[in-house]
This record gives structure tokens, C-alpha cells and sequence, in this order.
């Protein structure tokens, strides 16, 4: 499945906890890769990211804790 991460609206986002949880949700974005993706979305911009099937349930309760609006793109 795919979602499109929209922002975070937490006045002062935890970007390693950001980071850690787009790592462990997605399927093919390492540590580097979620540390760039995340200052990306705290800047505003929109992120994509594909997250396996299975996983589905506890990555998207996982975005919510967060404060991450997300749209689900497929």
C-alpha cells in the first residue's frame, strides 16, 4: 500500500521518533533515506512511502500517534 504523508502539526515534532517510525513502517527506506523524508514533510512538503500489507494496521496507528496526516494513494 502506498501513502502520501501531508505534515505534522505537533508544535514541536520529535524527528528522530519521525524518522525511526517511517524506517520501521516502510518497506524499502533505510535510516538516511526516513532522517531526509522527515525534514522534508516538517518543511511542508508531501512524502511518499510504500508500506507492506501486513504491516498496514500498526503503521497507520503508528502516523497517527504521531500527529502525521496521511492520505492512502492505493
Amino acid at each position: 500500500m502506498k501513502l502520501n504523508l501531508l505534515s505534522c502539526d505537533v508544535q514541536r515534532p520529535d524527528r528522530r521518533a519521525i524518522a525511526k517510525c517511517i524506517t520501521e513502517i516502510s518497506s524499502n527506506i533505510d535510516g538516511s533515506l526516513s532522517n531526509e523524508l522527515t525534514e522534508i514533510l516538517l518543511e511542508g512538503d508531501a512524502v511518499d512511502i510504500e508500506v507492506e500489507d501486513k504491516n498496514t494496521g500498526s503503521a497507520l496507528r503508528a502516523l497517527r500517534k504521531l500527529s502525521i496526516d496521511y492520505e492512502i494513494i492505493e
